[in-house]
């Protein structure tokens, strides 16, 4: 399966980069083929100017270059996987843009739905499972990327992978702070390495932010 990884985060060196190369790794050992896309490195625009805004009366509109030529990398793959960190509990500002400008009206919804098979989302939170379920807010973050975004879109198959921890609170010791990291990327492999799996392939604070 190709498989387009969509990457968000403004630094190289980010535990969310890290991430992303393992979860590659193990599509490639899976077999899958990757396709990167590297949202801040490629420069994306994520504002919807008048040229990408949707016409509710021309289903065939014809939208920006740019934009149509992401459309044709979205359709040259049969999966999705979206990496970042989350912040303010949503999707970094790029990452909605691209959302907003390239799963547009006459592509996505509108009579056509995007063709994709499953969209894996990997969001790095960087505060702990029980903190981010205290307030529920893992449900409402799940139920908006698998039902407000892939399901209206008709992507049959969702799934949301919360990375825990990433700023790895309450641990002091190197050896407990690399083990975790090590832990955290060793998930990325898997989620790449089962990617396929029950896949029909015939048919917050700044500082929060910086550290994810």
């Amino acid at each position: 399966m190709k498989v387009l990884t969509i990457v968000s985060h403004p630094r190289r060196n980010s535990l969310t980069f890290s991430v992303a190369e393992r979860f590659v790794q193990g599509l490639a050992d899976a077999g899958h083929e990757a396709e990167i896309a590297d949202l801040y490195g490629e420069e994306f625009d994520p504002l919807v100017f008048e040229k990408d805004e949707p016409d509710w009366d021309n289903p065939q509109k014809s939208y920006s270059a740019r934009v149509q030529a992401e459309m044709a990398r979205l359709k040259r793959n049969e999966g999705l996987a979206f990496i970042f960190p989350l912040w303010w509990y949503s999707l970094p500002a790029i990452t909605k843009g691209y959302i907003d400008r390239t799963w547009n009206y006459g592509f996505a919804y509108g009579g056509t739905k995007l063709p994709h098979k499953k969209v894996l989302w990997i969001p790095l939170v960087g505060e702990t499972e029980e903190s981010l379920r205290k307030r529920n807010f893992d449900t409402m973050i799940s139920h908006y990327l698998n039902v407000g975004l892939a399901g209206y879109t008709g992507i049959s198959q969702s799934e949301v992978a919360f990375l825990y921890n990433t700023l790895a609170e309450d641990m002091e010791s190197e050896d407990e702070i690399g083990r975790h990291y090590d832990n955290l990327l060793q998930r990325a492999y898997t989620l790449g390495r089962t990617y396929g799996d029950s896949v029909d392939v015939d048919g917050g604070p700044d500082s929060a932010r910086r550290r994810s």
